[in-house]
Order: C-alpha cells, then sequence, then structure tokens
C-alpha cells in the first residue's frame, strides 16, 4: 500500500496507524523471578535456613515466587520499615498472621506467607510494584535474611535467572557440606571431656552482601549413649541461632519453652533433672544461644544484669532401661535420641 499517492482519506488514515504500530514504544513485560526457602539432606537431619538466592534485583512490576522444598517451615516475610519484628509468626507487632499468596510488597504494610502450610513444595509469590530496597526476613529463623533490589524499569539487571539459579546451587551445596563437617565436631565436642555428653545441635551463621544464611544440625550428637545407674548425662546446644529441647516421655502442649516441674537450675545455670523410670516425663525447656551483643542493649550475666541463656540439660538416671528422647521442636526431622542406662557396678 503506498500512502504517498493520491489514494482518498480512508487509506491515508489506514497507513498512519500502521506506522503508529511500528514506531509506538515496546511496554516492557513483568518478569516472576525463581528462588528457593531452605535446603536439607535427604535424611532432614542438616538444615539450610537460607534464602536461594538472598539478594535479587529486579524490576519495578516484576514478582518473585520463592519455594519452599524443605520438611522444615519457614516464612517469607517483609516488614514494613522501622516495624518492630515479632517474636515469632503470627505473634502480632502489627504483622498479621499470613498474607495471601500473590500480595503486593511496597513497604507500606507488612507482607508474610505464615509458617505451617509452607513446606514440601509450596510456593508464595510476591509482587514490588515500586522501585527501592527491600529487607527479606524469615521470622522463625533469627540470621535468615536476604534483600530484594527493585530498579526502575529503564535500569539495566546486572543478572538474570540463570545466573541466580546457580548461585542457589552452589550456596545449597556449600552450606549442605558446612553442616557435615560440623556433625562431625558436634561429635568430638561430646565425647572429648567424658563418655557422658551429648551435643544438642551445632550450626553456623554465613553473612553475604545480601544478608546472612544459617546451617542447622538438627541431630543430636551422640544420638546413643550408654551409661550406668547414678550417670549424669549432660546435653549442650551448640547452634548459635537454632533453639532445641531434649524431651522424655510426653511432649508438653503448645510452645514447649518452659521447663517441666521438678526441673531445678544449677548454680552455673545449668537445668537439671532426675529420672527414675523409662516411663517418666521431663522436658529441659528451650536450649538456646544468646543473641549476639549490640551496641545499646544491657550486658547479660552477673549482678543486676539479664541472665545468661540456658544452653545446657543435666539429667541423672536412678534406674536401669532404655530412655528415648526427642528435640520437641525437631523430632519430625528426626531428631530423637536414646540413653541406655545400665546396672551399677
Amino acid at each position: 500500500m503506498n500512502c504517498f499517492t493520491s489514494a482518498g482519506l480512508p487509506t491515508i488514515v489506514r497507513c498512519l496507524m500502521v506506522l503508529a504500530v511500528v514506531i509506538a514504544p515496546q511496554v516492557a513485560h513483568a518478569t516472576v523471578w525463581q528462588a528457593i526457602v531452605g535446603a536439607q539432606t535427604t535424611d532432614e537431619g542438616i538444615q539450610a535456613l537460607a534464602f536461594l538466592s538472598n539478594e535479587l534485583w529486579i524490576h519495578a512490576g516484576d514478582s518473585i515466587t520463592w519455594t519452599f522444598p524443605t520438611h522444615e517451615i519457614h516464612t517469607v516475610t517483609f516488614l514494613k520499615p522501622g516495624h518492630v519484628r515479632p517474636p515469632r509468626p503470627g505473634a502480632g507487632g502489627g504483622c498479621p498472621g499470613t498474607t495471601p499468596d500473590g500480595s503486593t510488597f511496597d513497604g507500606s504494610k507488612c507482607v508474610t506467607s505464615g509458617d505451617d502450610d509452607f513446606v514440601d513444595g509450596k510456593t508464595y509469590t510476591v509482587t514490588f510494584p515500586t522501585a527501592g530496597n527491600f529487607k527479606l526476613v524469615c521470622l522463625v529463623h533469627n540470621n535468615m535474611t536476604g534483600a530484594i533490589h527493585v530498579l526502575d524499569n529503564a535500569e539495566a539487571l546486572p543478572h538474570d535467572q540463570a545466573f541466580y539459579d546457580d548461585q542457589a546451587h552452589k550456596d545449597q551445596s556449600q552450606l549442605l557440606a558446612d553442616g557435615a563437617r560440623l556433625k562431625g565436631r558436634g561429635t568430638a565436642t561430646a565425647q572429648q571431656s567424658s563418655g557422658d555428653e551429648v551435643t544438642v545441635g551445632i550450626g553456623e551463621i554465613v553473612a553475604n552482601g545480601g544478608g546472612s544464611h544459617t546451617v542447622s544440625v538438627m541431630r543430636f550428637l551422640q544420638d546413643t549413649i550408654v551409661v550406668r545407674v547414678g550417670d549424669t548425662v549432660e546435653w549442650t546446644n551448640l547452634d548459635p541461632v537454632t533453639p532445641h529441647t531434649v524431651t522424655f516421655g510426653t511432649e508438653p502442649a503448645g510452645p514447649p519453652q518452659p521447663p517441666s516441674a521438678g526441673v531445678t537450675l544449677e548454680t552455673d545455670l545449668a537445668r537439671h533433672a532426675v529420672l527414675t523410670s523409662p516411663t517418666q516425663s521431663v522436658h529441659s525447656g528451650f536450649l538456646a544461644a544468646a543473641f549476639q551483643d549490640i551496641v545499646g542493649l544491657p550486658q547479660t550475666g552477673g549482678p543486676g544484669g539479664l541472665p545468661l541463656p540456658v544452653t545446657r540439660f543435666r539429667v541423672t538416671f536412678e534406674s536401669p532401661g532404655t530412655f528415648n528422647y526427642i528435640c520437641a521442636l525437631h523430632d519430625d526431622l528426626g531428631m530423637k535420641g536414646t540413653v541406655i542406662v545400665k546396672p551399677s557396678h
């Protein structure tokens, strides 16, 4: 069709419409990026508490879909600037228990996936309509953080999806390998002073430019121990972040934080219980390391200071038998142990 001949007006109009389509700017299409929440070994005993990748650059209008491949629970959470982090999912503090899949985050209100429903392959998507730099956190695990950099559409992105996939694979492999090394260290630590000690998990925190990852060994090391009547076994949590319990018999209902009745606190801040039968129930309460020191917060320990954390639990066995126990927080991952008590000499 020749637009520059003596064609009638309708032909000229059609030509102008064709030219407008040809020269019109192309509208950018929003991209859905992919990321992973957590990783684990096949036996679920080593958990990478990490966003993989935990730092992404995207354009305004893009979305990120996080996949939760592990049986350990996590959240994908974006708090408002200045928001006080709640102690656990659904604990209030201005952040609801959940916001729907496909929610939009621009910094004006909290967005969070919740926890219990997002395991074993579930997904959660968040859309970012405006440019900005936003912190990503898991409300279940401290030191599991990341950053999302949302750029204007005119800015070039530094990486593509293939880069993030490769980075996630490498980080996962390195964290799980670190966990295998830590598992050996936890066993050696329990054995170095006597045969009556058990390590209650062990872990490490690894930081990068976007935030931090944690790897946690969700196992009792040694998981089976043999002692004599009258002996005392000591459990110690060596994980810098993840709490654990030592629970014999009936598991407490609800969050199992306080120790059971009859558990005493010794002068060195270790909890102590006495078991007289394999059918007796005793619960240690949370065994957890203190948060890292932060400038401006009161110091712990000493007269008048905040109490040091309880990381140790001791049990004296006064009868022979097989005493099975669990971590009430992570028994679904296989964190279980046994104390075999033989008669005294």
